[in-house]
Formats: C-alpha cells, sequence, structure tokens
C-alpha cells in the first residue's frame, strides 16, 4: 500500500510545478492552467489525508473545492475569452489594465 508521504510528494511537486508556471510564464491561458494545478495539488493532498485519518471532513473541503474551481474555470475562460477579443494578444505583460478616469 502506497504511504501518506507519496502522496504529499505528488502533491508538493504538482503545487511546485503550477507555481513555477504562475511565476515564469507570460501567457495568461498559461498561467490559468497553473493555477488549476496548484488547486489539484491541493485537492489530492486532502483527499490523502482524510483517506489517512478515516475522517470525511477534508472530503467534503475537497468538494467544496472542485465546485469552486469550475465556477473559477467558467469565469476565468470567458475573461480569457474577452481579452483576446479584445486585445488580440494573451501576453501577460501587454494586459495591462486602464482605469478611466470620471470626472
Amino acid at each position: 500500500m502506497i504511504g501518506i508521504q507519496a502522496y504529499a510528494l505528488v502533491a508538493m511537486l504538482l503545487f511546485s510545478l503550477g507555481a513555477l508556471s504562475v511565476v515564469t510564464r507570460k501567457n495568461i491561458f498559461v498561467i490559468y492552467l497553473g493555477i488549476e494545478l496548484m488547486l489539484n495539488a491541493l485537492n489530492l493532498l486532502f483527499v490523502a489525508l482524510s483517506r489517512y485519518y478515516a475522517s470525511m471532513d477534508l472530503a467534503v473541503i475537497t468538494l467544496l473545492i472542485i465546485g469552486t474551481i469550475a465556477a473559477e474555470a467558467a469565469v476565468f475562460l470567458s475573461l480569457i475569452v474577452t481579452l483576446y477579443r479584445q486585445r488580440k494578444t494573451l501576453d501577460a505583460d501587454r494586459l495591462k489594465v486602464t482605469a478611466s478616469k470620471e470626472g
């Protein structure tokens, strides 16, 4: 049987890869995928801990995180499509948000 340390190691590696892609990449879609990878690594760790401690508390939290990920995916992907239609690029350095001055 695989121990909790193996699951924790895989979760840490996935989270590190996600964080690395968020910090180093310029494409906003790749940044989004890095965020998703970090959230899924967190889910993996929660499910492993839930199984290890034989408790359903962390499994319920995992289901809530999955629901949040689904809602976040819908909002973020629509934002990406809207930004691409307006600016014709997905480069994060070129997507400066300009505030309109009223008055």
